[in-house]
C-alpha cells in the first residue's frame, strides 16, 4: 500500500549551503521560499569566504546572518530606508527564519 502526503504535511526539503547537505522541515507552500532562502545564504556565505581570511563557517554564518538582519532592518525604515516593498520585507524575514534553522540543525 503507497500512502500519499496530505497537501498540508511538512516536506522534507535538502539544501546545499557551502557544500555542505542540510534537511530542513517546512510547510508545501513554502518550499520554493525555502529554496530561494538557502541560495541566497549560500551566495552570502560563499561570498564572505571568498572576501575573508580562513573563517570558519560558523564565523561565516554569523557575519552572514548580521549582514542580513542589518538589510532587514534598513528595509524596515529602522535605520533611513522607508519604502520597502512588503514583498522584500517579508522575503527578508523569512531568510532571517531559515538562518536561524539552518545554525540550529549543526
Amino acid at each position: 500500500m503507497t500512502s500519499r502526503k496530505s497537501a498540508d504535511e511538512p516536506l522534507s526539503v535538502t539544501v546545499r549551503i557551502m557544500g555542505k547537505e542540510y534537511s530542513v522541515m517546512c510547510p508545501p507552500e513554502e518550499h520554493e521560499a525555502l529554496v530561494k532562502s538557502a541560495d541566497y545564504l549560500n551566495e552570502r556565505m560563499t561570498s564572505i569566504r571568498r572576501r575573508g581570511k580562513a573563517l570558519g563557517t560558523e564565523k561565516i554564518a554569523i557575519m552572514a546572518a548580521l549582514n542580513i538582519a542589518r538589510e532587514l532592518l534598513e528595509l524596515k525604515g529602522v535605520e533611513g530606508v522607508a519604502n520597502a516593498s512588503p514583498e522584500a520585507v517579508q522575503r527578508l524575514r523569512q531568510l532571517s527564519l531559515d538562518i536561524d534553522s539552518t545554525l540550529s540543525l549543526e
